[in-house]
């Protein structure tokens, strides 16, 4: 029995991995792509990060039933943009274009104060058993959006995405460092808290 990673995101992957390893998850974890060439299409059209998540474990067991999956849907919201890009993170300006991303919300919150400039990541994660039954865990991080790249680690938005907290943007943390705080920190220690009740509800 293997633990899926229902993501083909490397910088994702990795992020998870460490994150589980700390949290002692010992079963073999398994990124998507080593499943081979058969797998479904996902289709993210969901309206939440929860729906995206269920509906990318749900399509990885149609091929995988006897493991367990994991997903994960996540996104920055900007306050001054009523929420956007939300679910729509990863293909704002286009399909999974970081920089064009980037780009499109530092243009469109041009001359715009830092008091104004309030964001937040959230991160839905779904774990679904052989059963089909299924964990929901999420977290969240607030911060703020810089006027320019900070930073040459993480990926996504994690170069203008400031933490008050550290006085750092995602991409000047260590990977320990994000991995403590982030969303998706965050969401995978309420899972390693919560896995082993629901392991016993099997």
């Amino acid at each position: 029995m293997r633990l899926i990673i229902a993501s083909n995101n490397a910088h994702k992957i990795a992020e998870m991995e460490a994150i589980l390893a700390s949290i002692n998850v010992t079963l073999p974890v398994v990124p998507l792509r080593e499943l081979g060439n058969d797998i479904p299409d996902i289709v993210e059209d969901g309206t939440t990060f929860e729906e995206n998540a269920t509906k990318k474990v749900e399509t990885i067991a149609q091929i995988a039933p006897n493991d367990y999956i994991l997903a994960d849907d996540s996104g920055l919201s900007i306050n001054a943009l009523h929420g956007e890009p939300g679910v729509y993170s990863a293909r704002y300006a286009g399909d999974h274009d970081d920089q064009a991303n980037i780009a499109k919300v530092l243009n469109k919150l041009s001359g715009m104060p830092v008091a104004q400039r309030t964001a937040h990541f959230n991160s839905v994660i779904v774990l679904r058993d052989p059963k089909g039954r299924k964990l929901v865990v999420d977290g969240q991080v607030n911060g703020y959006i810089t006027d320019a790249e900070r930073g040459h680690g993480g990926f996504g938005y994690d170069p203008i995405f400031f933490v008050p907290e550290l006085d750092k943007t995602f991409s000047e943390m260590s990977p320990d460092e994000k991995n403590n705080i982030s969303h998706r920190g965050l969401a995978l220690k309420k899972l390693g808290e919560q896995l082993p009740e629901w392991l016993k509800g099997e």
